[in-house]
């Protein structure tokens, strides 16, 4: 089983969130498990997306009591650790999507990349280095993006298309 990470805001324009739920319909559609900070924005978006498609959803909260999660998500995981959670998502997933996003989107994305995980950006920070290839794949639309997630899923995981 895929488990795909999506990180962003918790506030966010009603495009942004609209790309989230499109984001988090395909997920579920592949049959992989959504895994994110479980709270507002970005997160719901993609959250309620995944619900509509009849998916799953695991949130990993910042704070310390389930009622912080958004309605659409199945398994909330109550942390206490604030923004330390980042690490946790980014260590749990097979690849992720930053959609959007500032500060702490920036920090999902930097601890996935540490930690070997692919990322796919989808209207969010651009990382690069002098000499170095980019290491967020750029995606076109919400389709793009977890297409690109799921074969970098697939490649982390071993596994191979059936």
């Amino acid at each position: 089983m895929l488990l795909i990470a999506v990180f962003g805001a918790h506030q966010c324009s009603p495009d942004v969130y609209e790309a989230a739920r499109r984001v988090g319909e395909e997920i579920a559609r592949a049959g992989a498990v959504l895994v994110c900070g479980g709270t507002t924005g970005v997160m719901e978006g993609v959250c309620r997306g995944a619900k509509e498609a009849g998916g799953l959803t695991v949130g990993i909260l910042p704070g310390d009591s389930r009622e912080q999660a958004n309605p659409y998500v199945d398994i909330p995981i109550v942390t206490g650790m604030g923004d330390a959670r980042n690490v946790i998502i980014a260590r749990t997933c097979h690849a992720a999507i930053a959609i959007s996003g500032g500060y702490g989107t920036l920090s999902e994305i930097a601890f996935a990349l540490k930690f070997g995980r692919p990322v796919v950006g989808l209207g969010t920070w651009v990382a690069s280095r002098e000499g170095a290839a980019a290491p967020v794949v750029a995606a076109n639309s919400p389709e793009d993006a977890v297409c690109r997630a799921l074969e970098a899923a697939r490649h982390t995981a071993g596994l191979t298309r059936a």
